[in-house]
């Protein structure tokens, strides 16, 4: 048997067949289910070179225009994978709070809807946009539903899976992983599921980048 730590943030905590295990307990699993495992953690392969920074690409708004991220440039963003109908779903308030606590101070929650994990994001960008106007009052920027994993992973997501971080990077492994990327558009954190994004793990980083752009933070995953 091996330690598997990423299990415990990046798992498919969702399910409700899933048993949640506190943070701090690492999981023993068998050698042979680690294969199973490796799509979830290798890194993704890229068939066309990645710029230097988030913020030289394009994305498309829930509404469908195309954006250039260059418009977040000198800011501090929290980029998350989200889902209307997962058991993280509440954590839409605790990012509306966290950006409305900072977003004069130059910070930005960018959300990104997947319907990757157990089809927990069905909806239209229409139905999407109101559920979550409506249930969280969500006014920080959301994109349209893309994949965020394999071979069909939008660009934004293949950017910021491939900065590890902590020595770690990689496929994402279940809805509300979050990105933290600095002023100039890089990665610079990288927090799973079950971190809440109200949590001081997340607010220490945020508050520190604020206070001084770009500063180099302890690595993190």
């Amino acid at each position: 048997d091996i330690e598997h730590p990423g299990l415990v943030e990046d798992t498919p905590a969702c399910r409700k067949d899933t048993i949640f295990y506190p943070s701090a307990m690492k999981i023993k699993i068998p050698f042979a289910a680690t294969l199973l495992l490796a799509p979830y953690t290798a890194a993704l392969p890229q068939d066309a070179p990645l710029p230097e920074g988030l913020y030289a690409l394009k994305a498309k708004t829930i509404d469908g225009q195309s954006i250039s991220l260059a418009q977040y440039n000198g800011k501090l963003a929290l980029d998350v994978n989200t889902a209307s109908k997962c058991g993280f779903t509440p954590q839409y308030k605790a990012l509306q709070a966290l950006y409305d606590k900072y977003k004069d101070r130059g910070f930005v929650v960018l959300g990104f809807p997947s319907n990757d994990f157990l089809r927990q994001e069905p909806g239209t960008n229409a139905e999407i946009n109101n559920f979550c106007s409506l249930r969280y009052g969500v006014s920080f920027p959301l994109f349209e539903k893309a994949p965020v994993k394999g071979k069909d992973t939008q660009p934004v997501f293949r950017y910021l899976k491939s900065t590890p971080i902590g020595g770690k990077g990689g496929e994402i492994g279940w809805n509300f992983t979050k990105f933290l990327i600095d002023q100039d558009g890089r990665v610079v954190a990288r927090f799973g599921s079950m971190t809440k994004p109200d949590s001081a793990k997340v607010t220490a980083k945020i508050e520190a980048l604020l206070a001084t752009p770009n500063v180099a933070l302890a690595t993190d995953y």
